[in-house]
């Protein structure tokens, strides 16, 4: 087997833990060189983290000939300029979620990929983790019957801000795409996707009503799979308490997991509940990056493409669109 050597785009909070470890703990893969726009920043998580090259040059990793694949970790407006710079270098890439600014920019970098022969992923790391695949294992199992509907509700309370700072960047437009249901609710959407299938209809109310920030803070959707499949959600970032949770409604009981919580996966049928505990790894990225380098060395293939991300880029767009037709 090859050892795919790796780069890195952007080596902040998520890659200390989720995901930057499993690049070189994976197996058949390495992590040769990082980049951060703070160069000292990305020297530090290089010396912590064994890794040879750090700098703040982001074109150093696209055009390094000891690099195969690049893992960008950017915030969402940066994530399509740097895959089509990685795709024209002949680079296969591993971009960050949200996968793009919009549905055009997912698809844009989609073809851009397809056209250089070079392999896109997205990091919708549930599809890869074992608690949603026994997810998966138990609809396809019959373990409620024929699935008839799946519920989503995420509730947290507003984000302390600092009257005179600039917003952190997930919630301000300009930098995510959207606010935290663009930023974080994706990743529902995306493992309803793998789950149910593609999202073919959807109608949406999306407000903002404490106007902390320009973007969306409540928004209620439902839509069509096109496996019949019925789905409907509710996300407020502006509660007293933080919960969330799916619920999959079936003809013989239900299956409730939650999307951003490892906790318990809960059976409800013939009066009875049964816990599934199943634990995610330490590094959550990780079995998706296994994925992705055991696909580059031709055996088997990674779950969350660029394909079912942009299907994940439409429906959000689809959830928001009137919202920002309003705002603009």
């Amino acid at each position: 087997m090859k050892t795919i050597r790796w780069g890195m785009i952007g080596c902040g909070d998520v890659a200390e833990v989720k995901s930057g470890p499993g690049f070189y703990k994976a197996r058949n893969s390495a992590l040769v060189a990082v980049m951060r726009r703070n160069g000292d920043l990305a020297r530090d998580f290089a010396r912590r983290h064994g890794v040879e090259r750090a700098g703040s040059d982001a074109q150093a990793i696209v055009e390094a000939p000891d690099i195969d694949a690049v893992y960008i970790a950017t915030p969402t407006v940066s994530h399509h300029e740097y895959t089509l710079r990685c795709a024209r270098a002949g680079k296969h890439v591993y971009v960050e979620k949200p996968m793009a600014m919009s549905h055009a920019e997912a698809a844009a970098m989609v073809a851009a990929c397809e056209q250089h022969g070079v392999r896109l992923w997205v990091g919708y790391y549930r599809r890869a983790l074992p608690r949603f695949l026994k997810v998966k294992e138990l609809l396809a199992d019959g373990a409620i019957g024929e699935v008839r509907a799946v519920q989503s509700r995420h509730l947290m309370p507003l984000p302390r801000l600092v009257p005179g700072e600039p917003l952190p960047w997930r919630i301000d437009p300009a930098i995510s795409g959207g606010a935290l249901f663009f930023e974080t609710s994706c990743h529902t959407i995306d493992i309803l996707d793998d789950l149910f299938g593609e999202i073919t209809t959807v109608r949406s109310v999306v407000a903002n009503q404490a106007g902390a920030y320009a973007g969306e803070d409540l928004v209620t959707a439902s839509y069509r799979f096109a496996s019949g499949v019925l789905g409907s959600g509710l996300w407020c970032f502006t509660t007293d308490h933080e919960s969330e949770m799916n619920e999959v409604i079936g003809s013989r009981g239900r299956l409730q997991f939650s999307t951003t919580q490892p906790v318990p996966i809960r059976l409800l049928r013939d009066g009875k509940e049964e816990l599934l505990t199943v634990a995610d790894p330490p590094h959550v990225h990780q079995p998706l990056i296994q994925a992705i380098v055991d696909e580059l060395n031709g055996s088997g293939q990674a779950p969350s493409t660029g394909v079912s991300a942009a299907r994940t880029a439409w429906v959000m767009e689809r959830i928001l669109e009137a919202f920002r037709a309003a705002a603009a």
